[in-house]
């Protein structure tokens, strides 16, 4: 009998965790209206960390998996996928007029837009290829930024959030608004300092901003070139600093990027990647115009190009003269 009561015992606990769970999702998410918001945040997370295991596993080539989207050879970017389900959800708002269930779907779909599109951001902000370079690193940091902004909208850090007041409290009023303006100030006090996280978290957290903001400015920073070039010893702190602190920093925040989105390729400086990616378009523009090389394929033609590009790279390293100033020299 004592056995029997133990086993039913153990089996409701479980149940009623997730009856609580459940009770909670009801209370903070539903009937405070933040269901389609909550929705956004699920699709938000769930498309950025299928797509980059997707990016991961065709980089790896995967046999098993399906790999890149090339109709007719040529590459659509999940960046197109994106826009898409941020057009379809938008304008399906407007259309149903924010009506439920419509909202709560139209969310979920904008969420997985805006992860598709912001995982290629760095492609939107440099117009060219940098995914895997070091470039590329811009589209982790707004992914990341993105979810934090939304996870604390969710849980009710909301900018700007003046709560209904009566006319004969408007000192409280003015001083809320005061104080907003100065967070603000401070946040952008701290963007100019080159403190782009603490800066933009510091717009939903008070506070954050004005730590960024008292502190040293980093040396690579406007601030840091505005203000410091006159000051020797404070640029040398600054400098001091970064070497210390923000090194290591840096360092952890590589780790955990590299382990969420995988490394960036080791591209060598004297080959930037816009070379590369001009070197592949020129390849394809020739073997399209030229009759001789027609039959040709593009994987053919990028391969005979890189091995050009290298040959005249080993060339100029190697300082050889080019033909065509050595004719120039002979015929003056």
């Amino acid at each position: 009998m004592g056995q029997d009561d133990d086993d039913r015992t153990g089996e409701e606990v479980p149940l009623m965790q997730l009856a609580g769970l459940v009770e909670g999702y009801r209370a903070h998410i539903v009937v405070a209206h933040k269901q389609p918001l909550f929705l956004l945040l699920v699709g938000f997370i769930s498309s950025f960390l299928f797509i980059r295991f997707s990016v991961r596993m065709i980089r790896a080539r995967v046999r098993w998996w399906p790999g890149n989207v090339t109709p007719g050879g040529l590459h659509i970017h999940h960046m197109v996928f994106g826009v898409g389900c941020l057009l379809v959800s938008g304008i399906g708002v407007f259309a149903t007029n924010g009506g439920h269930p419509w909202i709560d779907w139209f969310g979920l779909l904008f969420g997985i837009g805006c992860g598709l599109v912001l995982d290629e951001f760095a492609l939107i902000l440099h117009l060219e290829d940098v995914y895997w370079s070091e470039q590329g690193r811009k589209s982790v940091d707004a992914v990341i930024l993105g979810i934090l902004f939304t996870a604390l909208l969710l849980t009710g850090y909301v900018p700007l959030a003046v709560p209904g007041q009566s006319g004969s409290e408007g000192t409280g009023r003015w001083g809320l608004v005061a104080v907003i303006s100065v967070n603000a100030l401070m946040s952008v006090v701290a963007l100019f300092k080159g403190k782009l996280w603490t800066g933009l978290l510091g717009i939903m957290v008070p506070g954050l901003s004005w730590v960024g903001a008292i502190r040293l400015a980093r040396p690579s920073s406007p601030w840091a070139r505005w203000r410091y070039r006159d000051r020797p010893r404070r640029r040398a702190r600054a400098l001091r600093r970064e070497r210390l602190l923000h090194a290591r920093v840096d360092r952890a925040r590589t780790w955990l990027f590299d382990l969420i989105a995988g490394a960036p390729d080791k591209v060598p400086a004297h080959h930037a990647v816009t070379h590369r990616m001009a070197e592949a378009m020129a390849a394809r523009a020739t073997a399209h115009l030229d009759p001789a090389r027609a039959g040709r394929s593009d994987r053919n033609a990028e391969r005979a190009a890189e091995r050009a590009a290298d040959q005249r790279r080993r060339t100029v390293h190697a300082g050889r003269v080019r033909p065509y100033r050595a004719r120039r020299r002979r015929s003056s």
